[in-house]
């Protein structure tokens, strides 16, 4: 039964997409690899200074890669209840939806080879040495990170439901993710200690919540915490220098 509650509604629809997701994730091996891609890829962008086209170009093509795989699974799961028997045209839709998959995938092949290509073929130790990126980038990076290694953890701990614990609590992660990312941002301004301070206890209080709702143990929070630090930290140390 639906809850009367729009926002608890919303809130419900996320945490079922959500748990689709992980579910992928946890059954499906290609969508292990295109995850574990997704990851190469996103750091490479961030090594190689794409631009904001360039990273609109990445995102898109690792977003139809998934969604491509994600409908492709729950063509097969439709089709499988629907029969049990072998049906030649299950078989074509599943091989159609298949083929799909194989459109997007090489779509994300001809993206990376046009935005890499000239890239790689002028790497330089200087370059190396120099690589620098804008904060909007990098933030936005690191939050992305954050979220998918939580679905991966999540899918690990057996955990589907996004707003209804598991280990580790996304919402601590992505708080404590953006703290970071502001503390390295503004650090240096005039009023940087101020702003990382609030920032601070508006992910605590976020972290708090969930605790006090009783949707995540304080064990589920603190290493949801944990992994938005380690991640964010570890992107703006090695690129934001």
């Amino acid at each position: 039964m639906t809850s009367g509650n729009p926002r608890s509604s919303l809130l419900e629809s996320f945490s079922y997409a959500f748990q689709g997701l992980v579910h992928v994730f946890r059954h499906q091996r290609n969508m292990q690899i295109h995850f574990g891609l997704s990851f190469l890829v996103l750091l490479a962008g961030l090594f190689f200074r794409l631009t904001r086209l360039e990273l609109v170009a990445v995102f898109f093509a690792i977003s139809l890669v998934l969604i491509a795989e994600m409908l492709n699974t729950a063509l097969e799961a439709a089709i499988d209840l629907a029969t049990s028997s072998y049906d030649p045209k299950a078989k074509i839709a599943k091989d159609v939806a298949a083929g799909a998959v194989l459109i997007a995938a090489i779509n994300s092949l001809v993206v990376a080879y046009f935005v890499f290509a000239d890239k790689v073929a002028f790497v330089s130790a200087d370059v190396l040495e120099k690589v620098r990126m804008s904060p909007s980038h990098l933030t936005f990076v690191a939050l992305i990170l954050v979220v998918l290694l939580v679905i991966v953890l999540k899918a690990r701990s057996g955990r589907l439901r996004a707003l209804s614990g598991g280990l580790p609590s996304g919402h601590a992660a992505v708080a404590f993710a953006g703290w970071t990312a502001i503390t390295f941002i503004v650090g240096g301004e005039r009023y940087g200690v101020l702003v990382s301070v609030v920032t601070f206890f508006m992910a605590v209080l976020t972290a708090q919540s969930r605790v006090e709702a009783h949707i995540h143990t304080t064990r589920e929070v603190a290493l949801g915490a944990v992994l938005g630090i380690l991640v964010t930290t570890l992107v703006f140390q090695l690129w934001f220098s």
